[in-house]
């Protein structure tokens, strides 16, 4: 490009006087020229290395660990985005995926809120076993949901279920801290008082400002309890915010939620596009999932065998990926609910089953690959990784 053209773009007489300024108090970036590339693995790490500094009980069966750098720095994320950690637990080399809760503006540190599962076997690791002082690798932030400013509502109407508040955190944090103009109401899911995350935090935010809406949704109440109590009706979301219209929905939570509270969206008036959900791990009722066949057993056996590397029997209603882990074949993941697509692998034989939603491409399915965070054995299978 000519030095004519470029003097005629917008806002060049404005770099001018940047550039200026930047040399007079040696901000000057001159030297690091040609290293796009390293700047590119700071800002977006494919691993990381982290430290352990705090863990921090919430409830009875929740814990936050904030993690640290040990060089300081921490590639920035905006709020909603998860990182995955990359554990060894007793010989499996395994991980999960989870929301950062701190918010963006916080650049010191990452939260990360686990709750117990049922025979969890990473939950229940990090709640038992991580102490502070530990490391943990992880990826670096990734996920897309996210605020968006020029397609998404000032007024978000935000609806979780038991940890799946823990991006919603993020989001409010970052609201309340950096003062942004945006109106929230949050509807927040639990089975028991006992079971809310971060509930006083929550009632102190929208004590203290007026565009956060805090409205906990109770299903089992002790007796006295005065709020909403049940699941989260259309009727209880319609009496809190009256109009529809300009507000964006995000829902984050077990599926159970979505089959729930989207039909309960759409019976009120709210279109399609304006409802956004975050994807959620495996499914938790596998057999009940829509597609399932109901001649096979969650607990059925099958063959898997790696062309070129081996085989070993896995049963239907556990991943190929965590049984490929199991079994001490690594395979490279971020989101492990089926998005991000890099554990992905070739079907060669065989069935298997892969629930709604899961984001494999066109040209994936007619080659038989399957992203393998979400794809259960039918049959014997023969796979290529």
């Amino acid at each position: 490009m000519s030095q004519d053209i470029i003097m005629q773009l917008d806002g060049y007489e404005e770099i001018l006087r940047e550039i200026e300024i930047s040399r007079k108090y040696g901000l000057a970036l001159e030297v690091d020229k040609g290293s796009g590339a390293e700047y590119v693995r700071r800002l977006h790490p494919s691993v990381m290395d982290l430290r352990v500094n705090q863990v921090i009980s919430e409830t009875v069966s929740t814990k936050t660990l904030r993690l640290v750098s040990p060089d300081g720095y921490l590639p920035p994320f905006q709020a909603g985005q998860y990182i995955a950690l990359y554990l060894e637990i007793d010989g499996i080399r395994t991980g999960r995926p989870y929301s950062i809760s701190s918010p963006p503006n916080q650049t010191g540190y990452y939260d990360i809120t686990v709750r117990r599962m049922q025979d969890g076997l990473v939950s229940n690791y990090l709640m038992d076993r991580v102490k502070a002082g530990d490391m943990i690798q992880t990826s670096g932030p990734d996920g897309r949901f996210v605020y968006n400013p020029l397609i998404y509502d000032k007024t978000l109407v935000l609806i979780a279920g038991g940890s799946g508040i823990t991006p919603f955190m993020s989001m409010i944090r970052e609201i309340a801290g950096r003062g942004l103009d945006r109106q929230v109401f949050l509807f927040y899911g639990n089975r028991t008082k006992e079971d809310v995350i971060f509930n006083c935090e929550l009632k102190d935010l929208s004590t203290w400002f007026d565009n956060i809406h805090y409205i906990p949704v109770i299903q089992n109440p002790e007796g006295g309890y005065k709020g909403h109590t049940g699941f989260i009706t259309r009727k209880i979301i319609s009496n809190e915010i009256k109009d529809i219209s300009h507000k964006t929905f995000m829902l984050c939570g077990p599926q159970a939620l979505y089959d729930f509270c989207v039909p309960e969206l759409t019976k009120i008036g709210v279109p399609t596009k304006k409802i956004r959900q975050e994807i959620y791990g495996e499914p938790v009722n596998l057999y009940d999932s829509p597609g399932w066949p109901k001649s096979i057993s969650l607990y059925d056996s099958f063959t898997i065998n790696i062309r070129g590397a081996g085989a070993f029997k896995a049963p239907a209603g556990e991943s190929l990926l965590s049984s490929l882990e199991k079994n001490g074949f690594v395979r490279p993941f971020v989101c492990r609910s089926g998005e991000c697509g890099l554990c992905r692998l070739r079907v060669v034989s065989g069935k298997v089953y892969q629930p709604p939603g899961a984001l494999v491409r066109a040209s994936d399915r007619q080659f038989g690959y399957v992203h393998s965070c979400v794809a259960y054995p039918l049959s014997n299978l023969e796979i290529m990784l």
